[in-house]
């Protein structure tokens, strides 16, 4: 699928903080119109921070079968130093190789990573929603920012996650008893829509999108340490 490069990659952290300030007046904080999804695609890297190579990919599912429709996972060269804070400047370019690839468009994205839930509101959630043109929701398994407070253990749990005054995104409980996630809107999203719809897809703790996406780049850096032939698609 092709994308429109909002800007170039090769800045300095202080650039890139620029560009995150003036970016984050182009976000969308709610889903568009019509919006009735059956395709979900999951996006993820696999890199060590101090790595020049990355894995990238894309794995697009079927919500209500839960097959997946999709998958693609590319290698890509790295240039942007890992910061805490600007993550996309060192990982979307690497997902847009992967997303040039992908064969099928889905309705919305899923990315690990966070989206309001950002220093500056704008994690790479929200710069992949705008990059993609998509409709996208940020999934962290961390806090980047914010607290929240009581969360209670069943599914489906919920405590609103503030910083510096603002709700900008909430922590989630996926599985009974288990830690939760951090959910937070990318672009054409909210935040209840975003709950709503990692709940829908998490039959563990993390929504199948990603966790298929992750296992999957993860595979594809497993065989090629190993010299093996590429994994096939994720189920």
């Amino acid at each position: 699928m092709d994308y429109t490069p909002l800007h170039r990659w090769d800045v300095s952290c202080a650039e890139a903080e620029r560009l995150q300030r003036a970016l984050r007046e182009r976000l969308v904080l709610q889903p568009p119109p019509d919006f009735a999804p059956r395709l979900a695609a999951g996006g993820d890297v696999s890199t060590h921070r101090d790595a020049s190579r990355a894995y990238a990919g894309f794995v697009v599912l079927d919500i209500v079968s839960r097959e997946t429709v999709d998958a693609v996972a590319v290698r890509a060269e790295v240039t942007f130093p890992y910061v805490p804070g600007l993550l996309s400047f060192r990982e979307i370019p690497a997902l847009a190789v992967a997303w040039q690839q992908l064969p099928t468009r889905p309705d919305f994205l899923v990315i690990d990573g966070h989206g309001l839930a950002h220093p500056r509101r704008m994690g790479i959630a929200c710069h992949a929603g705008l990059v993609f043109n998509l409709p996208t929701i940020g999934c962290a398994k961390s806090l980047l920012v914010g607290r929240y407070g009581h969360l209670g253990e069943e599914r489906g749990a919920t405590a609103p996650l503030v910083h510096r005054g603002e709700v900008v995104g909430m922590a989630v409980r996926t599985r009974a008893r288990v830690s939760p996630v951090y959910v937070s809107p990318g672009h054409c999203m909210d935040l209840p829509t975003a709950v709503e719809l990692v709940l829908r897809l998490a039959d563990y703790r993390e929504p199948e999108t990603t966790r298929r996406a992750h296992r999957l780049v993860n595979a594809l850096r497993r065989a090629d340490l190993a010299g093996a032939p590429p994994p096939p698609h994720p189920e």
